[in-house]
């Protein structure tokens, strides 16, 4: 029996996919794949995942500002700026756009600095509250500070390509949000990854890519690409004691519910 793959989180506006994307995205339905969101890292990255999601029916669309990216968008104060905010706000309405993302904090290269990073999540947290629209979150040597300011913006949402512990999961759970897991955790040196591959509850976890980066074994090196889902799916099926069917059945159910996407 085939696996229905949903990838919740894909870059498929990356120059990666210049040279082939449309060949790639044309062929994806016949490998298995139900469902792709593209996850944004500006405004005009966001721009481009949406003219995506309108072309392919089975594409979805998130809006927002990576922190990698934010220190490109804020006023002369370090403030996220008036006329971006705007815009994301704008774009935020299309019908086509499930999500606030991807946003959150990166203290791995620490640019742009910290609090401007805190400043967009915290404008942003908020911006998804009041457009009743979950978020994306990308969560980068930074789990102490992500954890506080979600406590303090409470919304739904996924914390993508995740590396914190089993606890920190479960705290995530808790505050109503849902672990994405992808290719780490085939990796032969993947500590973390695979003892919360095991513990994460079933209707709370959901199948991603990153593509064009963070590509499972035994493609790893190479772009990555939807289709290579399976891959992790099969690896967390097996941490789990379940059917790579079962696993991927559940995780499409759960991405059309965080994300309210329909059948």
């Amino acid at each position: 029996m085939p696996l229905t793959l949903f990838d919740s989180h894909a870059h498929y506006d990356d120059s990666a996919f210049d040279c082939d994307r449309e060949a790639l995205l044309d062929l994806l339905p016949s490998k298995s794949v139900c469902g792709i969101v593209n996850a944004a890292s500006d405004l005009s990255s966001t721009r481009r995942g949406i003219a995506l999601a309108e072309r392919y029916p089975y594409v979805w669309a998130a809006a927002g500002i990576h922190p990698q990216e934010a220190g490109h968008w804020c006023d002369e104060e370090g403030n996220p700026s008036p006329e971006a905010v705007q815009e994301l706000r704008a774009l935020c309405s299309h019908p086509r756009v499930v999500a606030v993302g991807e946003i959150g904090l990166d203290y791995y290269y620490d640019t742009p600095g910290r609090e401007c990073q805190r400043r967009w999540l915290r404008c942003q947290l908020a911006l998804a509250a009041e457009l009743h629209l979950p978020v994306i979150l990308h969560d980068r040597e930074a789990h102490e500070d992500t954890l506080k300011l979600l406590r303090q913006h409470p919304v739904e949402g996924v914390v993508h390509c995740f590396s914190g512990s089993v606890e920190m999961a479960r705290e995530l759970v808790r505050l109503g949000y849902y672990i994405g897991l992808g290719g780490a955790v085939t990796f032969k040196n993947a500590r973390r990854a695979p003892l919360v591959a095991a513990a994460v509850p079933a209707d709370r976890l959901l199948l991603e890519t990153d593509a064009p980066y963070m590509t499972p074994v035994p493609f790893r090196g190479k772009r990555n690409q939807s289709d290579y889902i399976a891959y992790t799916a099969r690896r967390i099926a097996e941490l789990r004691g379940i059917t790579a069917e079962e696993l991927c059945r559940q995780t499409a159910e759960n991405t059309r519910r965080l994300f309210r996407i329909p059948e």
